[in-house]
């Protein structure tokens, strides 16, 4: 959900006090990346966690923007409420990545989900994991329907203010028609609404997080494309993945709007993005990089508590790069750093949501542990190109990896990408039933083909459906708690 805030009005003086604190902080972090003399304490394990954000849906498979009799009900600090009245975020606790930790949070992860769909019932209703819930329609998307906080709003006064028009504008190219583009025009930022995702969390030495942290990026692809669970929007059939589009075009911006004290004249176009290339030295740059590129959006000024960066924190939570760099702390108040892999959609059940996570620990692990750095061995520009090919055409995405090779996304996790997710399990000593159940099910979607996107595909073509249809069919499937290899039509 993001930090809340206290209120959604703000000053110019409120902008000129938050960026001279903003730079303070961020001037004190540098200090704390000093190679010489690092403040972060050394992390020996990974460490993981997880948000999924969910729709509540009514009998009529429509959106239910019933989020607070929800909450009231369910009364669990696991589970927050969404920009919409109609979404919901669930969260784990993070485990270290040792032994049976992914039985574990599967576990946690399936409890919580099942109080949530009886909280759900009690109230007619159903809590439905996807990337896009395909019965939204513009007229769901209204302020009316907006979560009652002070965050929600003061971001939906600044991002619209920050275009000339007052107006978000998305346009999204039909993959199979090129000529033929999605069009349609927001007055307000309820449309990120319609994308809901499952964020993973990983927890990292500092020493390694530079490599960690292009591991991740270099691994965006072929996570978006076997994740992929985001075809429809407003009934059209766009990309594998539409968040990704959609989120973009939302956080972008108008560059000649200078209407606020702390806008730079070279700010990139958009908050959200893979980003401008590899890290280089440390996960500081993304943060010098917040201070100089990035317009404040949420002026709080906060209590200067020393290091606690709580001016730079908030800020960081209104840039969301694909892959985002956290500052977090413990229940002992010791600092981490933690990278926030956001390409994932919803997923289509709890178990295939612990496999995609037992993919990317895996396989991001072995990559950022290996001889040589994989982003000596890829250009950034190849692994973006490779990203949002990913992003539209899925697993049947041609895909060149480190070694120059051109193939599917589908081929190249089945040869490469699988077997080293299983290294990395195994160093990781994770146990062993758990590495060969998780990443199973992984070799058997990869297999078939079958994601949630190439599913809700097959369902509209076989059946002719309409949305509604297709929904009530994907919900059954949920239901019966398979992994989506294994869904019919």
């Amino acid at each position: 959900m993001g930090q809340e805030i206290s209120t959604d009005r703000f000053s110019d003086e409120d902008f000129i006090r938050f960026r001279k604190n903003l730079q303070q902080e961020t001037e004190q972090l540098a200090q704390w990346f000093d190679p010489q003399a690092p403040s972060f304490p050394d992390c020996p394990t990974l460490t993981g966690g997880f948000e999924l954000e969910a729709c509540l849906i009514d009998v009529n498979f429509d959106p239910a923007p019933i989020n607070q009799p929800f909450l009231e009900c369910l009364n669990s600090p696991l589970v927050v409420e969404e920009l919409a009245r109609f979404n919901v975020e669930i969260n784990t606790n993070p485990q270290s990545l040792v032994n049976k930790c992914l039985s574990s949070i599967h576990a946690e992860l399936e409890h919580t989900w099942q109080q949530c769909t009886r909280a759900a019932q009690s109230l007619d209703a159903h809590l439905l994991s996807i990337g896009i819930l395909p019965t939204l329609c513009p007229e769901h998307i209204i302020l009316d329907n907006m979560s009652d906080r002070a965050r929600y709003r003061a971001l939906n006064q600044r991002l619209i203010q920050q275009r000339s028009d007052h107006q978000i504008h998305i346009n999204i190219a039909e993959p199979e028609t090129p000529t033929s583009c999605f069009s349609f025009d927001s007055p307000n930022i309820m449309i990120e609404a319609a994308a809901t995702s499952f964020q993973i969390h990983l927890q990292v030495p500092p020493a390694a997080a530079l490599r960690y942290f292009n591991a991740a990026t270099i691994l965006s692809a072929p996570m978006v494309a076997l994740s992929a669970n985001s075809p429809y929007l407003f009934g059209r059939d766009l990309w594998c993945e539409t968040r990704i589009p959609l989120f973009e075009q939302i956080m972008t911006i108008d560059n000649s709007i200078r209407s606020t004290p702390n806008v730079s004249a070279d700010q990139p176009a958009s908050r959200v993005s893979l980003g401008q290339g590899y890290l280089r030295q440390s996960m500081m740059e993304c943060f010098v990089e917040n201070l100089k590129d990035f317009c404040i959006l949420l002026p709080e000024v906060l209590a200067l508590e020393p290091d606690r960066f709580n001016h730079l924190r908030l800020h960081n939570g209104t840039i969301w790069r694909w892959n985002r760099p956290l500052i977090g702390f413990n229940s002992d108040g010791l600092p981490h750093l933690r990278i926030e892999h956001r390409v994932v959609p919803a997923p289509t059940s709890v178990v295939d949501a612990v496999a995609t996570s037992a993919f990317f620990f895996g396989t991001v692990h072995t990559l950022a542990t290996q001889a040589t750095p994989p982003e000596a061995q890829m250009s950034f520009a190849q692994a973006r190109a490779n990203f949002y090919s990913a992003s539209q055409q899925g697993l049947d995405a041609r895909m060149t990896w480190l070694d120059g090779s051109t193939s599917s996304i589908q081929e190249l996790s089945l040869q490469e990408l699988l077997p080293m997710a299983r290294q990395g399990l195994a160093q990781l000593q994770l146990n062993h039933l758990d590495v060969e159940r998780y990443l199973g099910i992984i070799q058997e979607r990869l297999q078939s083909g079958q994601t949630g996107a190439v599913w809700q595909r097959q369902f509209v073509r076989q059946r002719a459906a309409d949305m509604r249809s297709l929904v009530s069919a994907y919900l059954d499937n949920q239901y019966s708690g398979l992994p989506v290899h294994q869904w019919m039509i």
